[in-house]
Formats: structure tokens, C-alpha cells, sequence
């Protein structure tokens, strides 16, 4: 290759400045290889072959060029360049998962008599990981309401190294506001993590608002198809790079080369698909607000949930995909076990929608929290979340939003049969 082939090749990957999000979720990558390719490549190699033992001793006590996949894969490097250049941030890591993400998290930044305050709305794995398999290392957890800003005031200790939170919640889709908790933790000396999985950078851009770091399992819309797992951490070089790059080469929870590209793919159509997947799941929702089977349904875009309006202003004005409601118990009895029959009777009647405890996908989804994503929660827990027997959590996917309540009335129209 000449020089003058090798300097074009290589501005490929330098873009202007001020390209929009559509345009970098197509382009930001590594440079294409000497031979030209337009789709980013696959590099499926967990070794490097190096010119010399001098370049091999140089290049593995800088970390920084390809030595070992454990260490950096060009597939995953353009994974983690255009993930932060969507979330507006200096650099990203790529994790296996995005329980890894916060693993990686936790060990780059905490230490035993560190306190953390989280949003006790959270994931029901985040929960357990905080609480009960960090508190065995020596780190502390006060769970707060994720609304509540005095409670997080009141949680603030000397120790007080990271709020985390994840808005909108996993499941019922409570917002917290970002300005105000990084404030707060900034006022603290602390950190604020928030977990954008839901909204994606599509919708909502966490640094945009204060947050220090960006956490996301890859495994939901930034995938979009339910194909692989993967996670990250976005945020400013100097944590990326000098506090999690260390912790992630010893301890490995690294994202596979086919993993990263399936997600770096993508990550091409994450904005259409998320303008659609709202679309489809406002009409589902104000469909399930009008049925008298249904008590509640909190999904932020519409005008009855609690934090709308600040919904909207963070998240661009969309909801997002994700919803859930409160079913009536049968005939009537609002008791947990009637509550969690009805939810069984819905969630088994369907015949379109898939039951399954992931969400993401371009299929849409239906999952009873209580016994799945919080199901290891204590009792006392799932209530303190606000998890009921008969929560049904729906993840709207891409199909006719016609079909999809057609599918959920096979349920709700027989709720109440003695059969």
C-alpha cells in the first residue's frame, strides 16, 4: 500500500466536526483495513502477531495497540468510539454484559467503607449486586425512592462515593430527575452513574445533563434483536482509560469480538428504531389506560404518569418502549394471588407476543417481574419497588400496534371466565 493509500484509508476514520447522531451512529468507527471494506470488519482473533520483540515489549507495557484480545480488538474499539460519540463522551469500555458494566464499575471505583446511594427501582440484579454481593466485600448501600430527591439528600454519608440510577426504571418507568442528582452527588464530592439501557443515546443523553458515567446493557436496543449480550461504561477518558482500562485487562469481563460487531451494526439503526418502538407503544399504552381490566399503566409518554413532563424534557420527547400495568384481580378480588392469576391468565393467552424476561428486541415481549426480574428480591423488597403480583411488564417491539393489543385482549377479554 503507498503512503498516499495508507493516509486516505486512515482519514476515513477522522470525520468533521459537528456531524448529528444519525450520521455517527453510520460512521464513527476504526479505519477500514488495506482492503477498503464499507461495512466495519470482524476481527475474530484473540492474538496479535507482532514485527519485532522490541514493538511486542513496547506495545504490551502501553496498552494501547492490539496485543491480546482481552486487552483491545479493533471490532470492539469501534464498538466502544461510536457508543461514545453517541452519548457525547470522551470514550467508552465494551463489557461481556451489562451486570459486567457494573462490575467493572464497582471494582474500578469503590473499596471496602465506601458508601453507595441507588435508587431502590432499580433492576432486581443491580439490586442484588449492590446489596447483598458487594455488602460482603465491605460496600455499603442505602436504597432510596428514585422520585425523592431529600431522601437521596438524606442518604449522603462522608463515605458517599456514587449515586446510581436508572431512569426510566425497570419496570414501572419511574423518572428521576439527572440535573438534580448530579448536583447533589457533585455537591457531595460523589459520582452520578446513570443506566440508559431504556432510552439508549437515541432518546436521552445522560452527560448531556451532569451524569459522570453512562452504564448500558448492549444486550437491549443498542443490539435491537435480541441476538447477543454486551455492555459499557461512557464517560471521560481519564476513568475509562486510567481507572476501569486496569481492572478490565485483569479481570476480564471482556466483550467478544462477534458480540461487539453485532451490536456496532446495530447501532445504525438505533434512531429509527426507537422513534418506531415509541410510536408503537404510546398507542399500546393509551389502548391498556381505556380497558377496565387494567388499574394503571405507568409508561412516561403518557399525560398520567408522574414525572411526564420531565420525561419528555430529558428524553427528547418520546417515551420510550418500555410499559407496564396493574391488572385487576379476577372477579374482581384485588388480592396478590387473584392479582398474579390474572397476570398468568393475560401473559399465557397471548399467541403473538413473546414471554420471555429479556426486552429490546424487534419482537415485542411480556414478562411478570415479580416472578422474574425481581423474583430473587425479597418479599419486602418487591413491595418497597412496587412490584405487584399482578404488574405485567410489556416491551413493544416493531410489529402493527393493531396486532399487538389484538394479542392482549385474547387475555383481557377473558380475564374473568369461571373457565
Amino acid at each position: 500500500m503507498s503512503s498516499t493509500d495508507e493516509a486516505r484509508r486512515l482519514a476515513r476514520a477522522e470525520l468533521p466536526a459537528g456531524l448529528r447522531p444519525e450520521t455517527l451512529a453510520v460512521r464513527t468507527a476504526l479505519a477500514p483495513s488495506q482492503h477498503g471494506e464499507n461495512s466495519e470488519a470482524l476481527f475474530l482473533t484473540s492474538g496479535y502477531v507482532q514485527p519485532d520483540a522490541e514493538t511486542s515489549a513496547r506495545r504490551f507495557a502501553a496498552s494501547e495497540d492490539f496485543t491480546y484480545s482481552r486487552t483491545s480488538n479493533p471490532t470492539v474499539r469501534s464498538f466502544e468510539a461510536r457508543l461514545a460519540a453517541l452519548e457525547g463522551t470522551e470514550a467508552a469500555v465494551a463489557t461481556a454484559t451489562g451486570m459486567g458494566a457494573i462490575l467493572l464499575l464497582i471494582m474500578g471505583l469503590l473499596k471496602s467503607g465506601d458508601h453507595v446511594v441507588c435508587s431502590r427501582s432499580v433492576f432486581g440484579s443491580t439490586i442484588n449486586l449492590f446489596a447483598k454481593e458487594f455488602g460482603k466485600f465491605g460496600v455499603e448501600t442505602t436504597f432510596v425512592s428514585q422520585t425523592d430527591l431529600e431522601e437521596w439528600r438524606a442518604a449522603i454519608r462522608p463515605t458517599t462515593k456514587l449515586f446510581f440510577a436508572e431512569t426510566p426504571t425497570n419496570p414501572l418507568t419511574d423518572i428521576c430527575d439527572i440535573r438534580a442528582l448530579a448536583d447533589m452527588a457533585h455537591g457531595a464530592g460523589a459520582l452520578l452513574v446513570v443506566d440508559n439501557s431504556f432510552c439508549t443515546p437515541a432518546l436521552q443523553r445522560p452527560a448531556e445533563l451532569g451524569a459522570d458515567l453512562v452504564m448500558h446493557s448492549g444486550t437491549k436496543y443498542l443490539d435491537g434483536q435480541g441476538r447477543v449480550m454486551a455492555g459499557a461504561l461512557c464517560g471521560p477518558e481519564r476513568l475509562i482509560k486510567d481507572v476501569f482500562g486496569p481492572v478490565i485487562r485483569t479481570a476480564g469481563m471482556t466483550l467478544a469480538p462477534f458480540n461487539a460487531w453485532v451490536v456496532l451494526k446495530g447501532l445504525e439503526t438505533l434512531a429509527v428504531r426507537m422513534k418506531a418502538h415509541g410510536e408503537n407503544a404510546l398507542k399500546v399504552a393509551r389502548w391498556l389506560e381505556a380497558r377496565p381490566e387494567v388499574a394503571r399503566v405507568y409508561y412516561p409518554g403518557l399525560a398520567s404518569h408522574a414525572q411526564h413532563e420531565l420525561a419528555m424534557r430529558q428524553q427528547g420527547g418520546q417515551g420510550g418502549a418500555v410499559l407496564s400495568f396493574d391488572l385487576r384481580g379476577r372477579h374482581g378480588d384485588e388480592g396478590p394471588e387473584a392479582a398474579r392469576a390474572a397476570a398468568f391468565h393475560l401473559i399465557d393467552s397471548t399467541r403473538v407476543i413473546s414471554i420471555a424476561t429479556n426486552l429490546g428486541d424487534t419482537k415485542s415481549i411480556i414478562t411478570h417481574p415479580a416472578t422474574t426480574s425481581h423474583g430473587r428480591l425479597t418479599e419486602a423488597q418487591r413491595q418497597a419497588a412496587g412490584i405487584g403480583q399482578g404488574l405485567v411488564r410489556l416491551a413493544v417491539g416493531l410489529e402493527h400496534p393493531d396486532d399487538i393489543t389484538d394479542d392482549l385482549l385474547r387475555g383481557l377479554a377473558t380475564l374473568n371466565d369461571k373457565n
